[in-house]
């Protein structure tokens, strides 16, 4: 069968309707631009004939039931499929309180986003004929229900997905789940501030997925513009709809005449907003103004280790070092820094720019 069809991918919404919207100053996300930024985005797509949209977790300021129900309302309405999963704001608590859904709550407000009546927190879809969704819960909460920082996919999830692939042999699989599974930043899987994004048992599912010839990866989380490949197996990263630089990818599978499968994917990002002109100058600020402490934290960190003197020096320069990154394809160079920490620095530059526009070739 020639594959031929196109998607849309959108990540880290941070829905909040107003009146649920709370004063984080250390936060990087422009949560008040939420929703505005998606009818911007839905009002692209409407123009466009896509098969489905998929929005891989964020999907919420911190949980909150009203911004569930916002959002879940709003993705019911669109004429064409919406495939979610839960990210880390989205079930911030292992059970429900006054504030945020329960883990087990999230199916309940998404059973059109490819969730069944099961309560299970992992589904599969066929969503067009030979080709499969797969969402997978990355969240995971230590014994105390405390939501933990990394990802991590427990053996009931990696079961179920080995007995889902057994039987998918001839479709195209698409998997989407929120943390992270192949590094995007260097040595990002050992590195504290990196590590937090990932999925602990990557390995594991990444074997899983390789054995079964699945090359398609769809997360978030790290907001930053970014694809990377390990062991024949694409992932592409898509930043959030409410930090710099608010994108979103369109993506087109392609199948030649020649029986060649290729990922086309192009992107693009909110620039300004009615009430928000300037919206890409003041996000890129906000960024900054909020860096020198991730900065100072980054510098004083293995691999570099610098002196807190040192690092109070250098960090400045690096004012908008993760606007950059967050935007994909970064080439950046700090000449004036030491010649450690300037290769440090370089090894983010980007070797192939194919993190906004590219064609990846698939088997």
């Amino acid at each position: 069968m020639a594959l031929n069809f196109r998607f849309a991918v959108a990540s880290d919404l941070h829905i909040a309707v107003p009146h649920t919207i709370s004063e984080k100053t250390h936060s990087f996300h422009l949560v008040e631009v939420s929703i505005p930024a998606l009818e911007l985005v839905l009002e692209h797509l409407s123009k466009l004939d896509i098969d489905f949209l998929l929005l891989p977790g964020d999907l919420t300021q911190d949980g909150e039931p009203e911004n569930h129900t916002w959002l879940s309302q709003r993705l019911s309405a669109l004429p064409y499929p919406v495939y979610v999963v839960p990210g880390n704001h989205d079930v911030p608590v292992k059970f429900a309180n006054d504030y945020s859904i329960g883990l087990a709550n999230f199916p309940s407000y998404y059973h059109h986003c490819g969730y069944d009546y099961q309560q299970r927190l992992y589904y599969s879809e066929q969503v067009l004929p030979g080709v499969r969704i797969i969402g997978l819960n990355s969240n995971q909460f230590d014994t105390s229900g405390k939501q933990k920082y990394t990802g991590g996919l427990e053996s009931e999830q990696l079961d179920w997905l080995q007995q889902v692939l057994s039987i998918a042999e001839e479709e195209l699989v698409i998997v989407m789940l929120h943390h992270n599974v192949i590094e995007h930043l260097p040595d990002q899987s050992h590195n504290s501030l990196g590590r937090r994004y990932m999925l602990e048992n990557r390995s594991v599912l990444l074997d899983i997925l390789q054995s079964a010839g699945v090359q398609l990866i769809f997360t978030g989380h790290l907001h930053v513009q970014d694809v990377a490949k390990d062991q024949g197996i694409y992932e592409i990263t898509t930043g959030s709809l409410v930090s710099y630089p608010h994108p979103y990818r369109i993506i087109d599978f392609i199948t030649n005449a020649s029986g060649q499968k290729s990922l086309k994917i192009e992107s693009y990002r909110i620039n300004s907003l009615p009430n928000l002109p300037n919206l890409s100058d003041v996000s890129r600020s906000w960024i900054g103004d909020r860096s020198v402490y991730f900065m100072s934290k980054l510098l004083t960190s293995p691999p570099l280790n610098l002196s807190p003197e040192l690092a109070a020096k250098l960090a400045p320069s690096l004012r908008y070092f993760w606007a950059d990154i967050a935007y994909g394809d970064a080439v950046l160079d700090f000449p004036h820094f030491p010649p450690e920490v300037r290769r440090y620095f370089q090894s983010f530059n980007t070797t192939n720019s194919i993190d906004n526009n590219a064609i990846l070739l698939l088997q």
